[in-house]
């Protein structure tokens, strides 16, 4: 029997990849403890549980034959894999934000501006793309706090409700890049179990 292994992503996303392989009759199997590698009620399919930026890495690398992941990280990560499938959920957008009274797109003093984020390729080439030098300070706990601190004068994160940064005094600025969910395949995966990756598709789009 030919067994794809699926990556997918602890945290928000994680939930809804689940109830979407439910529904295509494939659901991890319930009992998986903490284990990392955990069975399905398909026996052709298993599921690998990484953290987000680590599934086009294992998709890519072969590792994983399919995973689901967002755009902001597939696009931060540059990986070299197919898309054959928008999931349609986990939709948010990632924006560059910064504090209410705060000058933009010109920072006080003609300084250069300089912008803490988890996603540095991002927001260098956003940045960049428009002829506007920046400093990119990666950082991958809270970003909201750097303006707060005096580590940046703005950030680029992830924004859905704009909760969390209407509540550390920021406002959004720019659109970097609309996101959502995506399944994501290896190349080489995708022609050498064509069959049953032609399946999957049918089962999760139906």
């Amino acid at each position: 029997m030919t067994r794809l292994r699926v990556a997918l992503a602890k945290g928000r996303l994680y939930e809804p990849s689940v109830e979407r392989f439910r529904r295509a009759g494939a659901a991890p199997a319930a009992d998986a403890g903490r284990r990392l590698l955990i069975p399905s009620t398909d026996p052709g399919i298993e599921f690998l549980v990484v953290k987000p930026g680590d599934v086009p890495v294992y998709v890519e690398s072969g590792a994983a034959d399919l995973g689901i992941t967002g755009t902001d990280v597939l696009r931060e990560t540059g990986a070299d894999v197919l898309e054959p499938l928008e999931l349609g959920f986990g939709f948010c957008r990632l924006s560059v934000a910064a504090p209410a009274d705060a000058p933009y797109p010109v920072p006080a003093g003609g300084v250069t501006a300089r912008v803490a984020t988890k996603y540095p390729r991002l927001a260098q080439a956003h940045f960049g793309a428009a002829g506007r030098p920046v400093d990119v300070i990666q950082v991958n706990g809270s970003v909201e706090v750097a303006p707060l601190l005096g580590l940046s004068h703005w950030i680029v994160d992830l924004v859905d409700t704009g909760g969390t940064l209407r509540a550390n005094g920021l406002v959004e600025r720019e659109t970097v890049l609309q996101c959502g969910a995506v399944l994501v395949a290896n190349r080489a995966a995708q022609k050498l179990k064509l069959d049953a990756y032609l399946e999957l598709m049918r089962r999760l789009e139906a």
